[in-house]
């Protein structure tokens, strides 16, 4: 029945334009000239305004009526009469002017009786015809599939969905300029590449037809940042596409966005005192305070963030010192003896590093409500990492962790073209045991290396998990505005 109404509209409106044309009228304007925008209106009472954005309500009652547009950031109401307009004019409008339409209203900004600011619409030009209607309940889309699908729709419709959005383009902005401000250059790396680094992450591959040879998408941009750190760049960043092929849910994407920069002469403190000065003055920026609500419970960023020794509370939960751990099967027996796990869910973990994180995301990380720095990570996890000059199964590196997700990674860098080499051969031995989310030995990068690099510190900032945290979004892809989706049989 939808379907067979949504067909008779789509008809409707389809000879709608065909009688447009043949009256000699143009259904697609080439252009309008705004005097100001929806927003700007609504602050120029009692001035003559002319104004343009699509229609989302209309109401016609005999000789008189309103219509409301709107645009991404305001809408406002707008009086049609006879009085304003003369009968064709009239008439045109009445007929010709549907719901969803884009239209340019000229007129005065008044306020009616009961106080809603409105223009009394002097002229009423159709500028681009719509072919189908909005959706019957396009003041509360709630269906998910065509939330993703058609976000234009969406966008149209829900106004969180719009702060959402238009919050997510000021936080880029503000950290570009934050950043700049700082001394920081923006540069591009590339996408498309020959080795698998940066991360540990399992990549997407393509084929390069040209060259014929295997490529795949970066997993991340730190090997080649810190490329332009031995050219002689002190400090520079990127924000750009990273890709990883790795599981579904409603707190991770395969393509997402990161920022990550590089500072030399920095270590991973430095990083830390930076990040927690931009990322208060980053709330500030995009929702005017520093407190901001996640599943339920009050997050105070602008506080004294409490530190979590990474090794210190691991060693506690397990009642042993795993970092003398060599062999994946022991480690698991003694985790299982404990009764923390079972068997059946260390499955997956194949080797050290992946049986640790398993550990410390479901008995440490998950438990964290309020802004905390984890540090003193084990050496094992992060191969691109410095090594703790006290005790090297240790590397300088930190995390912020809120509301039991990961907000950003730093740490000093490895900078030692020796031990980079070792770490990275290790990683094939992981690769062999059937970890698939393993770095390759990057010759290039190693090359860079060996002629020599400062000491630096780098930190890794997700842009969609930020604003997922900030506006407590059930799913990461209410961050995106296309997400990838299954086509449709």
């Amino acid at each position: 029945m939808q379907e067979q109404m949504l067909s008779n509209e789509v008809d409707i409106r389809r000879k709608k334009i065909e009688d447009l044309i043949s009256a000699g009228e143009i259904p697609y304007k080439d252009k309008f000239e705004r005097t100001c925008t929806i927003a700007e209106a609504r602050e120029k009472l009692g001035e003559r305004v002319k104004i343009a954005g699509r229609i989302i309500f209309k109401r016609v009652m005999g000789k008189f009526g309103f219509i409301q547009i709107r645009d991404i950031n305001a809408k406002i109401q707008v009086s049609v009469g006879r009085n304003e307009l003369d009968e064709q004019a009239y008439d045109f409008y009445k007929k010709m002017i549907d719901i969803a339409d884009f239209v340019g209203v000229e007129g005065e900004v008044y306020q009616t009786q009961t106080g809603e600011i409105t223009v009394r619409a002097e002229k009423v030009t159709l500028l681009s015809k719509t072919l189908r209607p909005l959706p019957e309940k396009f003041h509360g889309l709630t269906d998910s599939e065509t939330i993703y699908r058609q976000r234009y729709l969406d966008l149209i419709s829900n106004e969180k969905s719009r702060q959402v959005f238009i919050a997510r383009s000021k936080a880029e902005s503000f950290i570009r300029r934050y950043l700049e401000d700082n001394g920081f250059l923006e540069v591009e790396t590339p996408v498309l590449q020959t080795n698998v680094s940066g991360a540990s992450a399992k990549p997407f591959f393509t084929h390069h037809n040209a060259l014929d040879m295997e490529c795949n998408l970066r997993i991340a941009t730190e090997t080649w940042l810190k490329q332009c750190i031995c050219a002689g760049f002190d400090r520079v960043f990127e924000m750009g596409k990273d890709f990883r092929n790795e599981g579904m849910d409603p707190s991770h994407l395969q393509e997402f966005t990161q920022v990550e920069w590089y500072a030399s002469y920095w270590n991973f403190e430095d990083n830390i005192k930076f990040f927690y000065e931009m990322v208060n003055k980053l709330l500030v920026e995009i929702i005017g305070t520093t407190k901001t609500v996640y599943q339920g419970q009050e997050i105070e960023f602008n506080s004294v963030w409490p530190r979590v020794n990474y090794v210190e509370r691991m060693r506690e939960i397990l009642g042993f010192d795993f970092l003398d751990e060599e062999d994946v099967d022991a480690f698991k027996k003694k985790v299982v003896e404990k009764g923390l796990f079972t068997y059946n869910d260390l499955e997956e973990c194949k080797t050290i590093r992946t049986l640790i994180d398993y550990i410390y995301k479901r008995k440490i990380r998950a438990d964290i409500v309020n802004p905390t720095i984890i540090y003193n990570y084990p050496a094992v996890l992060v191969p691109l990492a410095r090594r703790n000059d006290a005790d090297p199964r240790i590397v300088d590196m930190f995390q912020v962790v809120a509301g039991g997700a990961e907000l950003v990674k730093a740490y000093s860098e490895l900078v030692d073209p020796i031990t980079q080499r070792k770490l990275l051969e290790k990683q094939l031995e992981e690769k062999a045991l059937g970890d698939d989310e393993t770095m390759d030995v990057d010759e290039d990068f190693l090359l860079s290396m060996e002629h020599g690099m400062p000491p630096i510190s780098g930190l890794g900032f997700g842009i969609d998990r930020f604003i997922q945290f900030i506006f407590d979004l059930p799913n990461i892809r209410d961050t995106v505005l296309f997400p990838l989706m299954k086509k449709l049989n």
